[in-house]
């Protein structure tokens, strides 16, 4: 009998335990958050030092990330609930506004501020000006699309006219090559010069299929080029999901602002196995160099009339838009806080 109680009282102990682990385990659950993010680049090197540092688990989230291959399929992937946040260009939330839908998407966090794509020629230039695109034939992106408005945006300021005949002072900067598969063209013979994000750039000129001669972003000047933005109800009802993400990616983007390339090279490099450290190290020094990443995920008035401005000069604008109607600066700003 004694055994009996000694038995049942280990058990009870046990199951004690294995309950209270149970519920331990419960409240320390991540939720799953999944992000749609217009390409996969060292572009958005804060967001992986985000992920590999665990900010984003401090926070208790867990990101999954969904490659869209374009801001058309990103937006696309948040409109249908698909992904809960969508990184891409704000033109994208633009134009869903502008269509009248009733629940648009709202940028609440900044990550880049300029341009991030390079241009790549097929031979070497180490003095190359943008005025040389005259009568070139240039990859340029999806029409629509910020990569491509922000080549067209710095041809013309280069004194070029865009257009399709090999003329002087006109470029032709092409849109009928799908973003995602721009690269294989190139290589495959299509166009003196295409624009490409990193590591792409940097493969083609490591493999012998280009040269890096200039960098769009560095040319265009500051824009808020790559933001992260959810829903209006989403956000409505998951305001504490918002600002711990924007809490993680803030702490991303300090950690990428405070350490040389070398070391954000190495926390990132998990994401980018095909790459030496030596490799991306070199990316993110040009990313450095040209000061692509916004240092909080405050996105201003004026950068955002700057991105309409170079949405105007491309005609794709059919009317401006209210900064409020589409940001929400409320999580970023506590976020710095």
């Amino acid at each position: 009998m004694k055994a009996l109680k000694t038995l049942i009282a280990t058990l009870g102990v046990a199951l004690f335990i294995v309950g209270c682990s149970i519920d331990t385990a419960n409240e320390t659950d991540l939720i799953q958050i999944d992000v749609a993010e217009v390409t996969h680049s060292v572009f958005y090197a804060p967001q992986y030092v985000a992920i590999e540092n665990g900010y984003f688990e401090e926070e208790g989230l867990e990101i999954s990330l969904l490659g869209a291959q374009g801001a058309d399929k990103t937006m696309a992937s948040l409109l249908s609930g698909e992904v809960e946040i969508g990184l891409m260009g704000p033109e994208a939330s633009i134009y869903v506004y502008i269509q009248g839908s009733k629940d648009h998407a709202i940028n609440f966090a900044q990550l880049t501020k300029r341009d991030g794509s390079f241009l790549i020629s097929r031979k070497e230039e180490p003095e190359f000006k943008f005025s040389d695109l005259a009568g070139a034939n240039i990859l340029g992106g999806r029409k629509g699309g910020v990569p491509f408005m922000t080549l067209e945006y710095v041809v013309k300021n280069a004194g070029l006219t865009v257009g399709d005949n090999e003329e002087a002072g006109e470029a032709n900067v092409r849109s009928d090559i799908q973003f995602d598969v721009m690269a294989g063209a190139f290589i495959g013979g299509e166009g003196e010069y295409v624009t490409l994000f990193e590591p792409l750039a940097s493969q083609l000129e490591r493999d012998g299929n280009g040269y890096i001669v200039a960098s769009v972003g560095e040319a265009s000047g500051e824009i808020p080029y790559t933001a992260y933005s959810a829903l209006d109800s989403y956000i409505e009802t998951n305001p504490e999901i918002i600002q711990g993400f924007t809490n993680a990616i803030y702490k991303g983007q300090q950690f990428v602002k405070q350490n040389q390339a070398s070391v954000v090279a190495t926390v990132i490099a998990p994401h980018f196995k095909e790459f030496s450290i030596e490799e991306l190290t070199t990316v993110v020094e040009r990313y450095q160099d040209i000061d692509a990443w916004s240092s909080t995920p405050i996105m201003t008035e004026d950068s955002l009339n700057r991105l309409m401005d170079v949405m105007e000069l491309a005609g794709e604008l059919k009317e401006r838009v209210d900064f409020e109607d589409i940001v929400n600066n409320t999580f970023a700003e506590q976020s710095v806080q």
